[in-house]
């Protein structure tokens, strides 16, 4: 049963306000308390306030200022907490530093937040808050996030009023609209992010002081304007990092002036409609790492300029019409690259057996193709290989038994190959996941009777095409993240024999479909859907 908890259900913590420790204290136990009586079963660490030490400063989560005069700072996040907002926080006279992320916080943000005038942090991301935003009093704040909730409407409510100091601002994943234009009364922001959102019109040109600028996953247009990339002039950007203009509708030509942006390691301008022709201004930005061009519509032979970014990393080119050129472009002389995605193109002939020069790769995407013949044998050269992708394409032929030395994922769907499948299932992999596997476009990632251990990767829970995950018998610890649930099309999920695994699954969300199978073997990990005693 779900319980609503209204405002004025919880009137009756008295507002308390001060200015020493011993209000400070009231205050969190009157916090305590609410906490408690919301979250009647799965708890956080803030039950233990007051059972250790009468003084708050040694409370966990709890920071005081040199001398424990007063309370600074509080950390709550990934605390298990649910329901409404505290309507006293302002009390905290002192507070600075308030982070609440990775809980379920539901409705609105109380007015009360907005007397916090001394907030130099605030962190309520990853929860799933609403309404508009609405934060004019906080006029200190220098950093704020409030990624993925469900905020909504225009950012003009707290925009420019609280960004003076501002220097790092989230508000991804939420369902914020309009123009951008607010943002022009900060002055000293360095990342900022607006991504996957529902803003519109122009692009915000005031890149200098930026460091990295995301405004993937909206509705911009147009093209992108060239002066907020010239150098000498203002706005500027000679500290820009990462730009991710991905999945908007810029369309027209990449801005030459690009070239000057000497700081830049990022580029993400995938899922766009600009024109085909690239400025060789680009080769000027020598410390480009990582390039996403993807679903751009381009097509006939891969761009030579691709084979001369000798620095690259990552290479992202999927989704375009590339019939021909990955030896003739020279991509497959990039010798430091550990990324390369060339999958949904219409590449034909056999696979070409120069990629096994690229000793550094890590994950190879070749998938949804028309490629055929044999899997070159010496693709089992690359050492350092973790991710191969060719699926769907028209390959025939037996797999080399020297596959698998590396491999955490391998997709090989709808293809005419025969024999038998290297084993690899259970190679003792050890050691915690790569972070950059939570960015493939995945549906199969079984790791399963391995030695992987450590938190198990935020990053799984983005994987929205995921359809099969199986992480069982390794040694996973830490607390189960709730993150999993929002893998809408999971059909099949088995966490069993993870012994170190901690937390509660709820009996709510995409988990709760599958059966005691999925989940034995877990002592410390406790699920309200079974009682696996019986």
């Amino acid at each position: 049963m779900v319980i609503h908890y209204k405002l004025f259900e919880f009137a009756a913590f008295a507002a308390v306000s001060g200015n020493s420790l011993d209000t400070d204290k009231e205050v969190l136990l009157n916090l305590k308390s609410f906490l408690e009586e919301q979250n009647r079963v799965n708890r956080g660490r803030y039950t233990e306030w007051n059972e250790k030490s009468s003084n708050p400063c040694e409370w966990y989560g709890i920071l005081c200022s040199n001398g424990e005069a007063r309370i600074v700072g509080m950390d709550l996040s990934d605390s298990n907490i649910s329901g409404e907002m505290f309507n006293n926080f302002s009390a905290l006279t002192h507070l600075q530093h308030l982070d609440l992320s990775t809980n379920t916080l539901n409705g609105v943000i109380l007015d009360d937040l907005n007397r916090c005038h001394n907030l130099v942090y605030l962190n309520l991301s990853h929860n799933i808050l609403g309404g508009e935003l609405m934060l004019t009093g906080l006029t200190g704040l220098e950093k704020l996030d409030l990624s993925t909730n469900r905020f909504h409407g225009e950012v003009k409510f707290s925009f420019p009023a609280i960004c003076h100091k501002l220097v790092v601002a989230n508000l991804s994943m939420n369902n914020f609209w309009g123009s951008t234009d607010y943002f022009d009364g900060c002055w000293n922001p360095q990342y900022l992010d607006l991504s996957s959102n529902n803003f519109s019109g122009n692009i915000w040109t005031g890149f200098a002081t930026l460091i990295e600028f995301s405004v993937a996953e909206n509705y911009f247009t147009g093209s992108v304007p060239a002066s907020c990339f010239m150098e000498n002039c203002t706005p500027s950007s000679n500290n820009l990092v990462t730009l991710n203009l991905w999945g908007n509708n810029f369309s027209g030509p990449i801005p030459l002036e690009l070239g000057s942006i000497s700081t830049l390691e990022s580029l993400l301008l995938g899922n766009n409609r600009f024109s085909i022709l690239i400025s060789e201004s680009l080769l000027n930005l020598k410390k480009l790492a990582s390039l996403d061009l993807s679903n751009n519509s381009f097509g006939g032979k891969v761009h030579e300029i691709f084979g001369r970014f000798t620095q690259l990393k990552s290479l992202t080119l999927h989704g375009n019409s590339y019939t021909d050129g990955i030896l003739s472009s020279g991509i497959h002389k990039l010798t430091n690259m550990s990324q390369l995605d060339l999958s949904y193109n219409n590449f034909s002939g056999e696979l070409p057996v120069e990629i096994s020069l690229m000793l550094g790769l890590k994950f190879l995407i070749l998938g949804y193709n028309q490629f055929t013949s044999d899997i070159p044998s010496v693709y089992g050269d690359l050492s350092h290989l973790q991710a191969l992708d060719l699926s769907f394409n028209g390959l025939s032929g037996s797999i080399s038994p020297t596959f698998g030395r590396s491999l955490l994922w391998l997709m090989l769907a709808n293809n005419s190959l025969t024999g038998e499948i290297p084993h690899f299932s259970s190679n003792e992999f050890n050691g915690k996941l790569p972070a950059e596997m939570g960015k493939l476009p995945l549906i199969v990632l079984n790791i399963s009777r391995n030695e992987f251990s450590g938190q198990i990767l935020t990053e799984i829970g983005n994987i929205r095409c995921l359809k099969n995950l199986d992480l069982s018998v390794n040694n996973f610890s830490g607390i189960f993240l709730v993150e999993l649930g929002k893998l809408h099309d999971l059909s099949n999920f088995n966490i069993s024999f993870n012994p170190f695994l901690a937390g509660i699954i709820l009996a709510t969300g995409k988990l709760s479909t599958f059966g005691k199978d999925s989940f034995l073997g877990n002592p410390l990990l406790h699920n309200l859907l079974f009682n696996f005693d019986d």
